[in-house]
């Protein structure tokens, strides 16, 4: 029999650690609350006491955030679902780390989604370099985006942003093109990365392409023109998308 996922709650509303908490009753079985907190002081507290599979972590808490505990404990060994009400860049960089993230009021049906991933994750051994990606996106507030996790058919690679030189989608994956000259296939469809990747730094100037436009050596005129990027690769721009591309670089 598979042991039930042990949980702590870390929030400084006790309504929302005991609405979280009933949810979790009801419709997550596998999971066992174990502890909560109500701020990373005490969270720090019932963690290393509690030793958990899994932390539901509010981002604002009194006497710090999130991320002030998630640094103070040294290798991460649990799994993080962080909740909030806001902060468009923190999430935006939860989407660079592949982690699971709630927004409030909680759904029903992204709760179970998030905690059926954890259960699926479980036994791997890449927590600790994943939550240290959402650690490195935030620590320098919404521009400071600098590393991503891109999902692999054998794993996840953490990779530096700035050393992304274009990526093609193919299906309902997407090849990235490395400034080192790797290809890297990625199990994500190009879409997902259009949403994630900062601008103005990164454009989609076709519906199969987004490029660094710090890569882009030189531009051929035409109905929508093509760009050559520093690898010598020549890309297509949309015609619908010239406009947005000439913009980058005024």
């Amino acid at each position: 029999m598979i042991k039930p996922l042990k949980a702590v709650l870390v929030d400084d509303e006790a309504g929302s650690v005991a609405a979280l908490d009933q949810l979790l009753q009801t419709y997550c079985p596998q999971l066992q609350v174990v502890g909560s907190a109500a701020n990373p002081i005490e969270a720090k507290e019932v963690i290393e006491r509690e030793v958990p599979d899994l932390v539901f972590l509010d981002i604002e808490m009194p006497y710090g955030n999130a991320f002030d505990l998630l640094d103070s404990i040294g290798e991460i060994k649990f799994e993080v679902i962080f909740v909030t009400a806001y902060n468009n860049y923190a999430i935006k960089a939860f989407r660079y780390a592949a982690a699971d993230y709630l927004l409030k009021p909680i759904s029903i049906d992204e709760l179970v989604a998030a905690v059926d991933r954890v259960e699926k994750r479980r036994g791997h051994q890449e927590i600790n370099n994943r939550v240290l990606s959402v650690l490195a996106s935030v620590s320098g507030g919404a521009d400071a985006f600098k590393k991503i996790i891109l999902p692999t058919l054998e794993g996840f690679l953490v990779e530096d942003v700035s050393k992304i030189m274009y990526l093609h989608a193919e299906g309902s994956y997407t090849y990235f093109y490395m400034a080192d000259r790797r290809k890297l296939l990625v199990s994500k469809n190009l879409k997902e990365f259009e949403d994630m990747l900062p601008e103005p730094t990164f454009c989609r100037i076709h519906h199969s392409s987004i490029i660094n436009i710090n890569f882009v050596k030189k531009y051929y005129k035409g109905r929508g023109g093509e760009v050559e990027m520093e690898d010598g690769e020549t890309i297509l721009i949309s015609t619908r998308k010239k406009s947005e591309f000439f913009s980058r670089f005024r």
